[in-house]
């Protein structure tokens, strides 16, 4: 069995024309070519060479809390000693999971399970849990709400005006649209038809997602622009971060005095290194997907970032050996 994906290697190049489309994913690749300082040519060039060796994916991705397309349950999983590995080629292929991380410290792995409904999650996690046998323990806490999202992480790798101009204006943490506390609203279908096309290629254009999807360019392309506009739909620039700089990729577990949640999760969501923070029920009420250059700086972040959060009772670290799965998608593993 092989267990993990072949490695990757990148070039500086690769690295500005991944940070761009980090900022933008629908970006004109006239204005990733500004920014990264080559030709258009070159950077399609670029982006479909990484795509095609697995290395970098652009994918539509839903605020599940804002609509009513399902919910997450995120599952820290405990196996069988000398079993991990085979556990999470059970789970990496089940199409209920949106991303998989192998970790340390009181995990063996990270499973963000999503379902339709309660019933749907029962029998995903009590009935049907991929790999049962091989898992001694789990603990899952369900996101109820997020603070910031993976498509708003900056790799700090271009300069900070490009953000300004690359980035959409209807680009917003959650936790700062003026709709926060709104009711999820549901899908039309032709919005579930262009959600589901843009999760396997975010980049498609609209003339070909209209005629795969067999609807007008005009409606699709409507469609597109209300689920953008309502900040539903975001898109994500899959890759590893050690592509970019980033050896440190893990997820802190926290317990928040529960008035004082909501300053600390704001407070967070600002950190350059944070690419996803939500509240969550159960014992850790803030949970984070992080990344810092060197593990070494864990200790300082640990004490001066965490530490100074408000209403701080305790927190824990797994820290990722492999990430399998990120938004669907199974990646090619960075070099190290």
């Amino acid at each position: 069995m092989t267990h993990l994906a072949p490695v990757a290697t990148v070039d500086d190049l690769d690295r500005r024309v991944i940070a761009a489309l980090q900022l933008n994913g629908r970006a004109p690749w006239s204005a990733v070519a500004r920014w990264v300082g080559t030709s258009e040519t070159t950077a399609q060039r670029r982006y479909k060479a990484l795509r095609e060796r697995g290395v970098l994916r652009v994918v539509g991705s839903l605020e599940l809390d804002r609509t009513r397309e399902g919910s997450s349950m995120l599952v820290r999983v405990q196996a069988r000693p000398g079993r991990g590995l085979d556990l999470a080629d059970q789970l990496a292929v089940s199409p209920d999971v949106r991303f998989l991380a192998v970790v340390t410290g009181a995990a063996d792995l990270i499973v963000d399970f999503v379902a339709r409904d309660n019933e749907e999650m029962m029998r995903m996690l009590f009935t049907d849990l991929p790999g049962a046998d091989l898992i001694t323990s789990t603990e899952a806490v369900a996101v109820i709400r997020a603070f910031t999202s993976a498509s708003m992480w900056d790799t700090g790798l271009l300069p900070v005006e490009a953000a300004a101009e690359l980035r959409p204006a209807s680009l917003a943490s959650s936790c700062e649209r003026a709709d926060w506390d709104g009711a999820p609203k549901a899908l039309t279908g032709l919005e579930q038809e262009v959600a589901a096309a843009l999760k396997e290629d975010g980049r498609a254009q609209v003339s070909t997602l209209a005629r795969s999807l067999g609807h007008t360019e005009s409606g699709v392309a409507r469609a597109m622009d209300r689920l953008i506009s309502r900040g539903i739909l975001q898109f994500r620039t899959l890759v590893e971060p050690s592509l970019l700089g980033y050896d440190a990729e893990f997820m802190v577990w926290l317990s928040i005095e529960p008035d004082r949640l909501d300053a600390a999760g704001r407070q967070l969501a600002r950190h350059p290194g944070t690419k996803f923070l939500g509240a969550a029920t159960g014992r850790f009420n803030l949970v984070g997907h992080m990344v810092l250059p060197r593990r070494t700086d864990l200790l300082r972040y640990t004490s001066d970032i965490i530490g100074a959060l408000p209403g701080l009772i305790a927190s824990d670290v797994t820290l990722h050996l492999a990430t399998l799965k990120y938004s669907w998608h199974r990646m090619v593993r960075a070099a190290v």
